[in-house]
């Protein structure tokens, strides 16, 4: 095509006025940059995803069967047994969750329980992992005449001041669910149970580490007065060769249309979506940047067509049609606006991709507080670098039919 094989020329030739090619080298070197920012910010945000989701394996099970209507469901022991006995399944165990008031010595605060089996739950989760203080959940954990064991959050340790230890009693209050309220004493209208903290754990995601302890499940029962084989839901965990798809459909035959399951991201599905609006709406910001960027290929575009006066001239009195230098200047302009483009890529791309593998840039603070020390990033080129791809060429269209007000009179 000759006018993209002219406007190659001109791309690569130096122009007569050095003001040209300095505009010319701005022009591109400012969508590069632009671009290289968007490939670079939408790796971050990518880093930050898989860092959140990292840390999920810590108290989300793998997968988590809720009742569809009500809070609670019966038969929840049997079920679970009927779920170990899948291939696919290496161990599942009803859970009790609800609000309480957690009062200490020290202080009180409104908290989270969750009943679970102690003997089953360390198979499905790596709660014991994440224990920074006392002993893991488990049987045997307090001498017997004391009160059933708590392991209570980092937050809960910190706003109590309640720490392992046999002496380390707190109490737990429930509204009641049954039986009829009596005005003149208010206390009545609460179950409470005493508890011996067994543990601290901390998970470094503020959601559990804020309000949440853990405590037996039959415990639980007592407390919430709930009957035996009634839960809030079953958490359960996978083989490690298990394909999720054929998980998914052989629980969904055991369980039936009245339970929601749920993997680990959908457990979690508002806090993945915001980081994902932040995501798209960073990239949309910085867009509008790029965008910005490429008022200096239209400014370049018109002293181009000043310089290149005379050749038009000449085009004109060979024979070419007006049409043919305007399309030299539209390629030209598409030219910088994916050249640029495609610098960009490549640098923001190797910038990233040593970020990932090396972790040149670190983040500001103590290294063994922090969950890496490194800013986290993971290149994606499905969708970010496709959609950074998709701009490009966009913009590359824009500024080539922009060209259209340089080249009319030409």
């Amino acid at each position: 095509m000759l006018a993209l094989r002219i406007a190659l020329r001109y791309l690569r030739a130096k122009k007569s006025h050095n003001a040209v090619n300095v505009i010319s080298l701005i022009s591109l070197c400012g969508v590069a940059v632009a671009t290289a920012a968007i490939v670079i910010v939408l790796s971050v945000f990518n880093g930050f995803n898989d860092l959140a989701a990292s840390h999920l394996s810590a108290l989300d099970p793998e997968l988590k069967a809720s009742p569809v209507a009500g809070k609670v469901f019966v038969r929840a022991d049997s079920l679970a047994r009927v779920l170990e006995s899948l291939p696919e399944v290496v161990a599942a165990t009803p859970v009790i969750e609800e609000r309480a008031l957690l009062v200490a010595p020290a202080g009180q605060m409104p908290v989270v329980i969750k009943g679970v089996v102690s003997e089953r739950y360390p198979e499905v989760v790596g709660v014991n992992a994440t224990i920074i203080d006392g002993t893991p959940i488990g049987p045997g954990l307090i001498p017997e005449g004391c009160p059933p064991p708590l392991h209570i959050a980092v937050g809960v340790a910190m706003e109590t001041g309640l720490r392992p230890s046999p002496e380390a009693l707190a109490e737990l209050y429930v509204p009641r669910r049954r039986g009829r309220l009596n005005p003149a004493n208010p206390a009545a209208a609460y179950r409470r149970a005493d508890f011996t903290v067994a543990g601290v754990f901390r998970i470094e995601q503020p959601e559990y580490d804020t309000d949440h302890v853990i405590l037996p499940l039959a415990e639980a029962r007592s407390l919430l007065d709930y009957s035996e084989g009634e839960a809030s839901a079953l958490e359960i965990r996978l083989a490690p060769d298990a394909r999720m798809s054929d998980v998914l459909r052989a629980i969904g035959d055991v369980l039936g249309p009245d339970f929601d399951i749920r993997d680990r991201l959908r457990q979690q599905e508002a806090a993945f979506r915001m980081i994902a609006i932040e995501k798209w709406l960073t990239f949309s910001m910085l867009i509008a940047i790029l965008v910005i960027a490429a008022f200096n290929i239209l400014s370049t575009l018109s002293l181009l067509v000043i310089e290149k006066r005379d050749d038009a001239a000449t085009l004109r009195a060979l024979g070419a049609p007006a049409s043919l230098t305007a399309s030299v200047f539209r390629w030209e302009g598409a030219l910088i606006s994916m050249a640029g483009g495609a610098i960009g890529i490549v640098l923001g791309s190797a910038l990233s991709l040593c970020q990932q593998h090396f972790g040149w840039v670190k983040l500001a603070g103590d290294p063994s507080l922090l969950s890496t020390p490194a800013y986290p990033v993971r290149l994606a080129p499905w969708p970010d670098l496709a959609a950074v791809v998709l701009v490009i060429i966009l913009l590359a269209a824009v500024v080539a039919a922009a060209s259209r007000l340089f080249t009319r009179k030409l």
